[in-house]
């Protein structure tokens, strides 16, 4: 891996900030508002199975506001991962695809929060075009971890090179490593 562009997406622009080198803290954070909002939309259609739903509407309502949270602490260090991509390469281009996926769903998650939180609150099943907006925007979420899992694992951007992920597969005793599959 001589391709220096290549090695200045592997190093973060700031490791205090992005994390260090092979560790970085995006993918960590992204799994809030993954959580947040897999766990809402199960909310929604839930509301519509029981007796009283208002309970399951109202828990919709936290973890679609957690998931919002969530989502911008992601974006702040995602943003971080997205300047250490060199401009102008492919790469570059699937990371502002994925930024802008991102943040249209966050906002489309926050708008579905002021939509609920609009009027007197939930007081029964969550309303067909809420639940249809939160299927629709964690519809858009895959599509986008698609695209940050194609930075991670296709181009390699903030993962650890090919040398440094070697040393995990020298034998630790002197006889060499059994194959397991």
């Amino acid at each position: 891996m001589a391709d220096p562009l290549h090695r200045q997406a592997k190093r973060p622009v700031s490791a205090a900030l992005a994390g260090p080198y092979g560790h970085p803290f995006h993918p960590i954070l992204v799994t809030v508002p993954i959580g947040a909002w897999v766990g809402s939309l199960v909310f929604d259609i839930a509301s519509h199975l029981v007796d009283d739903p208002g309970f399951l509407a109202r828990g919709a309502i936290w973890l679609i506001a957690l998931g919002v949270i969530g989502a911008l602490a992601a974006a702040m260090v995602g943003f971080l991962d997205l300047f250490a991509i060199p401009s102008g390469t492919r790469a570059f281009r699937v990371g502002l695809i994925h930024m802008t996926l991102n943040l249209l769903v966050t906002a489309a998650y926050a708008g579905n929060f002021l939509w609920r939180h609009s009027g007197q609150g939930p007081s029964g099943s969550v309303g067909a075009g809420m639940l249809a907006l939160n299927a629709v925007s964690l519809a858009v979420l895959g599509v986008s971890g698609f695209l940050g899992g194609k930075l991670a694992y296709h181009y390699g951007v903030r993962v650890a090179d090919e040398t440094t992920q070697a040393e995990g597969f020298v034998p630790v005793s002197g006889r060499p490593p059994r194959r397991t599959g």
